[in-house]
């Protein structure tokens, strides 16, 4: 029977994931001849060649890959026994390292924290701000237990190595100036902004969101000024310089600006949280991802959004 080396495995592994040996090397903070020697040994015990070159890269086998497909059940496994010696050992208590990106922390993390002092206080939550995408890498590194993302930045649902958990459909709100034409306009939807000015980063996810809503409705948007923090966008909204896409959970309630709500159609971000694939059955972990959803179900503290019927004086 062949004998199957787990360490060599997560190498080759990490390798199909990371794309190059310099970068598996890195993730796994071992050297790059290191990994060349460990994977040259499994294609040794295995009998198998499991890279090839193509040029100055490697590229895995077929042998490699039904390998890996044959593997992950067993890597899937190794969670859920993790998981299972975490509940026998610390019941629910524990210790779950969170990855999320900037606007989640406040509008998710912090209140998720809170609520676990006092209904768990066995329960500590180790937070590690990261941009969207990077979340799914630090998951997939093990150097995070639970990631809040983006829907848009997530791996395929097919991805065998994540389980992925809806937490919150986010509307996007217009931050408009207080003494803007259409701040107190009924009905207002992203059409009527066509003109506008518009402040967003120049790149990253929130960039791709603001064109892709603009886009859906019709119009390119023109990019008066590039901004990806919201104090900053905010700010320039206040001043009259253009206006801006706002996710309902990240404005805060800010007082010099209009939050307008876009109406039925109105564009979404949908925040999700991952886990690695049996992972989910760590109990501190299940604990923390009820209170994520706790945090972000009915009756959250929201931004202040001015509806028609308040405008018009109807509610």
């Amino acid at each position: 029977m062949t004998e199957w080396d787990l360490r060599k495995l997560r190498i080759l592994r990490t390798l199909r994931e990371r794309g190059t040996v310099t970068a598996t090397a890195r993730a796994l903070h071992m050297t790059p001849s290191a990994v060349s020697q460990q994977l040259t040994n499994l294609a040794a015990q295995l009998g198998v060649p499991l890279l090839r070159a193509q040029g100055r890269r490697v590229r895995l086998t077929d042998a490699a890959r039904l390998v890996l497909a044959h593997t992950e059940p067993v890597f899937e496994q190794l969670e859920r026994a993790d998981a299972a010696l975490a509940a026998y050992a610390r019941g629910e208590a524990g210790e779950v390292r969170v990855g999320a990106f900037p606007t989640a922390v406040p509008a998710l993390v912090v209140p998720a924290v809170r609520a676990l002092r006092a209904t768990h206080p066995g329960v500590t939550v180790r937070v590690r701000e990261a941009e969207a995408a990077e979340a799914y890498d630090l998951l997939a590194a093990g150097d995070v237990d639970l990631a809040l993302s983006l829907a848009a930045e997530a791996p395929s649902a097919a991805d065998p190595r994540f389980t992925h958990v809806p937490l919150l459909a986010d509307p996007l709100d217009v931050a408009l100036p207080p003494g803007h034409p259409l701040a107190s306009a009924p009905g207002l939807t992203l059409t009527d902004l066509a003109a506008e000015p518009w402040i967003f980063g120049g790149s990253g996810p929130w960039s791709d969101i603001t064109r892709r809503a603009c886009e859906a409705a019709g119009f390119r948007p023109h990019q008066g000024h590039s901004a990806s923090g919201w104090t900053a966008i905010l700010a320039m909204v206040e001043a009259g310089m253009g206006v801006a896409l706002v996710p309902r959970t990240a404005a805060g309630r800010p007082a010099g600006v209009v939050l307008r709500e876009l109406g039925a159609d109105r564009p979404v971000r949908h925040v999700v949280a991952a886990v690695r694939k049996g992972a989910g059955e760590a109990p501190a972990v299940g604990r923390v991802l009820g209170a994520l959803r706790d945090a972000a179900g009915p009756g959250g503290a929201g931004p202040r959004v001015v509806r028609d019927a308040e405008r018009s004086g109807d509610g």
